[in-house]
């Protein structure tokens, strides 16, 4: 067997009352490298999109090692994950595997997009065909394939200061020109826009990422209205719309445009899990034969299974009895960071973006920014993780709030006690540090 298989890859040569013979020259061993040899690196030879991304880098990763209280924002508890009916789900799944087990359309299983257009109607007043829905691998793969499609390197795009990082970084390794435009606690300040010409605006209006603000419908008609004269799409990140604790939802920019510029992205990531990789994309008629090549091009198809289980949740209804129970629940879960953070810091602190989604951001009036770095390490090193909003602003905000600490604190991923600990945690790390809070 040994000599059948040198035989196979060409090593050795057999022939019939011949003794096996070696069939190939090996080179020489190479001459031992230099100091100066080795001291080089090899430069590997990229595209220039490789280039840009070296250029750009990746965003760290924080370590969760030895945080007991983790206010990371994105992240959900996963004791919510309703895993007895997605079990269920995928066990009809399952059961119909003649029609799951094969590769599917690149746009996504129909069953989910009849039902996503149903859902879509219902909880976010978006009327659309359902050939116009495209299923996608979470919202980034939305936002690396749109960033791909609309952007050349030579190109701008409008983006909110702050702002969604890992957008940016997909639109600019695309080689295109940030021109980021700062928010106010109405979001997107579109009166800045002016004349700017741009291939494209991303914008997350009805929450802004990460300071909270929502955009009043005269932005929106502004933004829509900018849109028109300069020939861009805009990008409407949806990213968390089912959290809304005080009013309803306001309509999505997509349900005002009467352009056809607007390209909505929708995710289940905040309402069951990140884990499972299911966005969705809603095109314009232009559009929808060129991100289906683009999805089947990336990856052929997001992964039928957990397509077939998701449209078995809306259409049975549990999916939207599970929205209203994470609302429930994420609201008990802001009201007590809100109510730990006045019993611990009073009027020392501001926050902001409590009106919607799963995290908010609060600022420190007395603690310098400088100390900011310092004061996220000793939180650390007591066991709970906070997080900085500096990250995300690119340039640094002109308001005074650029001389405050800011953190976004997540707190979906957490039960009502453990918030109440940390944030107590949190303020012994401030009392430690050389000034007083």
């Amino acid at each position: 067997m040994a000599y059948d298989q040198l035989a196979a890859e060409g090593f050795i040569s057999v022939s019939q009352g011949a003794q096996p013979r070696v069939a190939v020259t090996f080179p020489t061993a190479e001459e031992p490298r230099t100091d100066q040899a080795d001291g080089m690196a090899i430069e590997a030879p990229l595209s220039r999109y490789g280039r840009h991304l070296v250029t750009i880098g990746s965003l760290p990763q924080p370590s969760s090692k030895n945080v007991v209280v983790n206010f990371r924002y994105g992240e959900v508890a996963s004791a919510d994950f309703p895993s007895v009916l997605w079990r269920q789900a995928m066990m009809r799944a399952l059961s119909r595997k003649s029609k799951v087990l094969a590769y599917g359309e690149p746009e996504g299983t129909s069953a989910l997009r009849r039902a996503l257009q149903g859902y879509l109607w219902r909880a976010r007043s978006i009327s659309c065909r359902t050939d116009q829905i495209i299923i996608v691998s979470g919202s980034q793969q939305a936002l690396d394939l749109l960033g791909r499609l609309l952007l050349n390197e030579d190109d701008s795009f409008v983006i909110e200061n702050p702002s969604y990082a890992m957008a940016r970084l997909a639109f600019e390794t695309t080689g295109a020109a940030a021109i980021p435009i700062e928010v106010d606690s109405a979001g997107l300040d579109t009166s800045r826009l002016g004349d700017i010409s741009a291939q494209l605006a991303y914008v997350t209006p009805s929450h802004q990422y990460p300071l909270g603000g929502i955009l009043p419908i005269e932005r929106r008609l502004s933004l829509i209205a900018w849109a028109k004269r300069t020939n861009a799409w805009i990008i409407e990140d949806d990213y968390d719309s089912e959290y809304r604790y005080d009013m309803k939802p306001l309509p999505p920019l997509w349900s005002v445009d009467d352009s056809g510029r607007v390209i909505y992205i929708g995710t289940v990531s905040k309402i069951l899990s990140p884990t499972l990789r299911i966005g969705y994309v809603v095109v314009p008629e232009p559009l929808i034969a060129i991100f289906k090549a683009a999805k089947q091009l990336a990856d052929r198809h997001t992964p039928l299974l957990d397509q077939d289980a998701l449209a078995g949740l809306i259409q049975s209804g549990a999916y939207e009895r599970h929205v209203r129970r994470q609302r429930r629940l994420n609201q008990k879960r802001r009201q007590t960071l809100i109510a730990a953070l006045r019993t611990n810091f009073g009027t020392d602190v501001d926050i902001e973006g409590t009106s919607a989604g799963l995290h908010l951001v609060v600022w420190f009036r007395l603690l310098p920014a400088a100390s900011e770095d310092e004061l996220v390490e000793r939180a650390r090193s007591l066991g709970v993780g906070v997080y900085s909003v500096r990250p995300l602003c690119d340039p640094p905000l002109s308001s005074g709030r650029n001389e405050q600490i800011g953190l976004v604190l997540g707190y979906a991923s957490l039960d009502p006690e453990w918030i109440t600990y940390g944030i107590t945690l949190l303020r012994k790390a401030i009392a430690e540090m050389e000034f007083s809070a």
